[in-house]
């Protein structure tokens, strides 16, 4: 297959949705000679944070001299963004052939009158492929949905794992208890591996603990009451967490604080297990990390923010990060959700700081909440709400009420702010305001 075509088979198979369970992924990956036995992974789990967190640690591995794959879901501006090599996204040329590949090993197993793998299977399975072939030393790799049965619970090679904060979400799937999906997520711990986990909730702590004594794994957790000194910015930040004094992240919100502290926690537990991460290695990567999407400043005159906010817990710390960047600025939000969110609950917790809302539906996704529907709930919380057709005009109408000292904050899911950041940086490019 070429290119095109590889995208569109890709696209074709998405119809098979998502299917929790291991048994079609360790099918697929047998035919295909295993090739995730050959690496090492650091296995992220958990709730909100997961995919900073992975830019943290990839990022400081990458400047300790090794090569470090990555595997992210979801992403905002290519399909390619899923599979990167040392930041480097995955070639259109490499993504075709594995497509290939896989597609003929999918063939003979429907053909044996086996399940179809599905669509997030496939791209696990090419990441895999991808990493072998690109002779990573370590991969870091996001969960896509939970953890016990998500595809990438098929490693049987992790060094180590990393639970960040645990909250409600993907209840359906998980639990309908913070101990069920605790116990879900931490379904990707190893025997006798190493545990780190960022802040929990007592009840979500106590299952990880249950699941690290069980397996006879040492868990490290991070110390709060350690972190000093924090400075915040929308540009740059700084805290100090034990001995690692006056550390600078550019990733912009308040919640970016945590997630660093649980990526330095990561570090010791990385050197604890045997590998040379340089002071000054861990100072660069952990200033240089990119991650896009989570309270992300795409433009600055006037201010416009991304924010993949889609759950509860996101919307308290994307609340808490306006008031500590803008306080008394008028703030403008654009906001779509998929229908399976807890969208009335972040409305809730967002809508005392806000001006004026726009509404939307999230482009082409059939989870999508339409934007009439959801505005109408908005207006339960707030009196000034309008929808709009198209991203366009809620871009075009935020700014307009803006104008040059008012904050626009796009937010809700994330897959439609790579659409938007395009909309945002090809008007400012033409009117030179950026």
């Amino acid at each position: 297959m070429n290119y095109q075509e590889s995208k569109v088979y890709l696209e074709d198979i998405s119809k098979y949705g998502s299917v929790l369970g291991l048994e079609n992924m360790r099918e697929m990956l047998e035919r295909l000679g295993n090739p995730q036995d050959t690496l090492k992974f650091i296995h992220i789990s958990g709730t909100n944070g997961k995919g900073s967190l992975l830019a943290y640690i990839s990022t400081v591995l990458k400047e300790a001299g090794y090569v470090v794959g990555r595997y992210v879901s979801p992403t905002l501006f290519s399909y390619e963004e899923r599979i990167q090599v040392n930041e480097a996204e995955i070639t259109k040329a490499a993504l075709s052939r594995f497509v290939t590949v896989v597609s003929h090993i999918i063939e003979e197993m429907v053909a044996e009158g086996k399940a179809h793998p599905t669509v997030f299977e496939v791209e696990t399975a090419i990441g895999f492929l991808y990493f072998k072939e690109m002779n990573c030393d370590y991969v870091v790799l996001e969960t896509g949905l939970g953890g016990l049965e998500d595809a990438t619970n098929i490693v049987r090679t992790s060094i180590l794992e990393v639970i960040t904060q645990i909250s409600r979400d993907h209840m359906g799937f998980l639990g309908d208890t913070l101990e069920e999906i605790a116990g879900n997520k931490a379904g990707i711990i190893k025997p006798e591996t190493t545990v780190v986990t960022g802040y929990q909730e007592p009840e979500a702590l106590t299952v990880i603990r249950r699941v690290c004594s069980q397996k006879q794994c040492s868990c490290r957790i991070v110390k709060p009451e350690a972190v000093t000194a924090v400075s915040y910015g929308c540009e740059r930040q700084q805290f100090t967490y034990g001995n690692w004094k006056n550390m600078e992240i550019s990733l912009a919100g308040v919640y970016q604080i945590p997630n660093a502290v649980l990526a330095l926690e990561t570090v010791e537990a990385l050197r604890g297990i045997g590998l040379e991460i340089p002071d000054e290695a861990v100072y660069r990567g952990m200033k240089n990390a990119v991650w896009r999407g989570r309270f992300t400043v795409i433009q600055k005159n006037p201010v416009f923010i991304i924010d993949g906010a889609h759950n509860e817990a996101a919307a308290q710390v994307l609340a808490e990060s306006v008031r500590t960047y803008f306080p008394g600025r008028k703030i403008y939000y654009i906001m779509g959700v998929f229908r399976d969110k807890e969208y009335e609950k972040i409305i809730r917790l967002t809508a005392p700081l806000a001006e004026h809302v726009i509404t939307i539906e999230t482009p082409e996704n059939d989870r999508a909440m339409d934007a009439a529907e959801l505005a109408n709930v908005w207006r339960k919380y707030h009196s000034s709400v309008e929808t709009a057709d198209t991203l366009d005009q809620a871009v075009d109408k935020s700014l307009e009420l803006a104008g040059e000292e008012g904050v626009t904050i796009a937010f809700g899911s994330l897959s439609f702010l790579g659409d938007i950041t395009r909309i945002v940086e090809n008007r400012g490019n033409r009117n030179g305001s950026r």
